[in-house]
C-alpha cells in the first residue's frame, strides 16, 4: 500500500541537574557547580552515595524549591503531596540497585511553555516534573587519557539532584523540538537553578519519536517509539529525529513494523556517523518495580510555601522576548542572542537603562561587543567596558561626533580603560571632522590618487565612490565623517 502521508511526532524528555550546594538526599557536594566540575573522580562521595548499610536519605529542600519555582514558570501544578519512589534496575554506576525517583506523585503537574519557530507560535504541553537522583558515570579513559578496555565507576555525579521534565508529543519538527529545548534551558538558566553547560551534562535531552504513516486506504499506521538516550547538543537533537524520521518511514516500508505491545526500543546518537544505534528494547514502568521508599516520608507542600517560591520568579525568556521586539524592535534573532545567556541580558538592560536606547545597545552589543568577545575568548559582558561608556558611544554616535568605524575602535579602546567614551574618543583622535576646508582637500586628495574609481563615478557607477571615500577615511585617519566625504567627493565629481 502506498503512502499517502506521514506525521512526526516527538515527545522529550529533559534532564536538569540542579545547582544546589549539596546532593539531593545527603550533604555530600554536588559536583553540579562550576568549581567542582573537574573534581577528582570519586571525590564527592559519602557513606549514602557509595550505599553503605545503615546510611539513611534526607531530603534537599533547597532542591524541592528549586523545581517548583521551574513548574511554576511553566505553567504548572505543585502537588501538595507527593512523594518518592525506588525505581529498581542494576546498572555499575548505580550502587543501591535502585535509583530514588517519583512515580505516580510527581512534584510538577499539567503545564505549558509556548515557543516560537519561524515567527509562528506554538503551546508544547508538560506532562509533569518529577525530582529525582542523578547516577554515576562509567568512563574508559585511564588518568592521563591512556585507554582502558573496562569500564571505571566514577561516583562523583550520583546523588545529584535531577529534575526530569517530560513533555507531551506534541512537537512535529526537529526545529520545534531544539525550539523547546532552548527555551527550557533558558527558563532554567534565568531562575539560576542549573549552569545549563550541556557539554557538562548539566542538561540531556531525550526525546521519544515516532511517524504517524497515512496510507491510500485512509489507514493511520504509527510506527514503534524510540527513545534516542543522552543527547548533549542541539545539533545531536537535531540530527537524531531528523534521522529517525526517515529511518522510522524506511524501516516500515521494508518490515510493516507498527506500535503494537513491547514496541519501544531505545537507541544512542553517533555523532561521528550522523546516526542513531539500536540500545535495547525500552522497559515499562513494571519492568523498573517501584514502590514507595520506606526511608523518605512524603511531602507536604503548603500554599504558602507555593506563593513564596512564586514570589521569587523573575521576567521570564518569553516575557523579555516579546517585551524586546515590541519596546525595542529588535528581531526574534537578536532578541534571542541577548536571552541566550542571562549575564549578557542582565548587562543589556543596565544599558539600555543609562542609554535609555534598547536598539542601539542590542546593536553594540551583538555586533562590535560579539566581535571583539569572540577574538577574546569571553562573554561581551566580561570585556570590561561599562554601561556608562557603552551609552557615551551611542551618544557621540547619534551626535555624529563619530564614525562607525572610530565606533568600533573606541568601544575595542573602552573595554580596558577608566576614560569617559567622549574623554577616550578625544584622546586617541577619533571625533569625527566636519571641517569644509580639510574634507575639500581630503576629497581633492583622494579624487587624484584613485584616477579610474573617480572617472567611474563621474560615469554614474556610484558603487565606485566606496573606493574614494576609504581613501579620504585613510587620509583623515578614520577622523572625517564619511556621509559629508561622500557629499564632497560628488560635488566636486558631478557638480550641479
Amino acid at each position: 500500500m502506498n503512502i499517502a502521508s506521514t506525521q512526526l511526532l516527538i515527545g522529550m524528555e529533559i534532564h536538569v541537574e540542579l545547582a544546589t550546594e549539596s546532593k539531593m538526599f545527603t550533604n555530600a557536594a554536588n559536583g553540579a557547580l562550576p568549581e567542582r566540575y573537574d573534581a577528582e573522580p570519586n571525590t564527592l562521595v559519602n557513606p549514602l552515595v557509595m550505599a553503605l548499610p545503615g546510611s539513611l536519605p534526607v531530603i534537599n529542600k533547597r532542591a524541592v524549591a528549586m523545581s517548583m519555582r521551574v513548574g511554576l514558570a511553566m505553567n504548572c501544578t505543585i502537588a501538595n503531596f507527593t512523594k518518592w519512589d525506588r525505581k529498581n534496575y542494576y546498572y555499575p554506576d548505580l550502587p543501591k540497585g535502585y535509583q530514588i525517583s517519583q512515580f505516580d506523585k510527581p512534584l510538577c503537574l499539567a503545564g505549558v511553555v509556548e515557543i516560537e519557530v519561524g515567527g509562528a507560535k506554538k503551546p508544547i504541553g508538560i506532562t509533569r516534573a518529577h525530582l529525582e537522583e542523578d547516577t554515576g558515570k562509567l568512563g574508559h579513559e585511564l588518568p592521563g587519557g591512556a585507554q582502558y578496555d573496562g569500564s571505571l565507576v566514577d561516583l562523583n555525579r550520583a546523588g545529584t539532584p535531577l529534575l526530569e521534565i517530560v513533555s507531551e508529543p506534541d512537537m512535529t519538527t526537529a526545529d520545534e523540538a531544539v525550539a523547546y529545548g532552548k527555551e527550557i534551558r533558558s527558563i532554567c538558566r534565568f531562575l539560576g537553578v542549573t549552569e545549563g553547560i550541556m557539554q557538562r551534562g548539566h542538561m540531556r535531552f531525550e526525546p521519544n519519536i515516532n511517524v504517524v504513516i497515512t496510507t491510500e486506504d485512509g489507514l493511520k499506521h504509527p510506527t514503534p517509539i524510540v527513545e534516542v538516550k543522552n543527547l548533549n547538543s542541539f545539533k545531536a537533537l537535531h540530527g537524531a529525529i531528523e534521522y529517525e524520521a526517515v529511518r522510522q518511514i524506511e524501516a516500515w516500508k521494508k518490515d510493516g513494523l507498527e506500535m503494537g505491545p513491547n514496541a519501544k526500543s531505545t537507541r544512542g546518537w553517533d555523532d561521528q556517523k550522523m546516526k542513531t544505534v539500536l540500545q535495547r528494547e525500552k522497559e515499562d514502568a513494571h519492568d523498573y518495580r517501584f514502590f514507595p521508599d520506606p526511608d523518605l516520608v512524603p511531602l507536604t507542600i503548603s500554599q504558602k510555601w507555593i506563593d513564596e517560591v512564586n514570589s521569587t520568579i523573575p521576567e521570564l525568556p518569553s516575557a523579555k522576548r516579546s517585551r524586546y521586539k515590541k519596546e525595542y524592535s529588535l528581531s526574534l534573532k537578536d532578541a534571542d542572542a541577548l536571552i541566550a545567556e542571562p549575564s549578557l541580558c542582565r548587562f543589556f538592560e543596565l544599558c539600555v537603562s543609562i542609554s535609555n536606547n534598547g536598539g542601539e545597545s542590542a546593536k553594540w552589543l551583538l555586533n562590535a561587543g560579539a566581535k571583539f568577545a569572540n577574538e577574546q575568548g569571553c562573554g561581551v559582558q566580561d570585556l570590561g567596558i561599562t554601561p556608562e561608556q557603552l551609552a557615551g558611544i551611542i551618544s557621540l554616535r547619534a551626535q555624529n561626533s563619530i564614525g562607525s568605524s572610530a565606533g568600533n575602535t573606541l568601544f575595542e579602546k573602552l573595554c580596558t580603560s577608566d576614560q569617559t567614551a567622549e574623554a577616550l574618543a578625544e584622546t586617541e583622535g577619533l571625533l569625527q571632522i566636519n571641517d569644509e576646508g580639510a574634507l575639500d582637500a581630503w576629497a581633492r586628495e583622494s579624487i587624484e590618487a584613485q584616477p579610474q574609481a573617480s572617472e567611474d563615478v563621474r560615469e554614474g557607477k556610484d558603487a565606485a565612490i566606496g573606493r574614494l571615500i576609504g581613501e579620504v577615511m585613510k587620509r583623515s585617519g578614520g577622523s572625517a565623517d564619511a556621509g559629508a566625504a561622500r557629499k564632497q567627493i560628488l560635488s566636486i565629481l558631478r557638480p550641479s
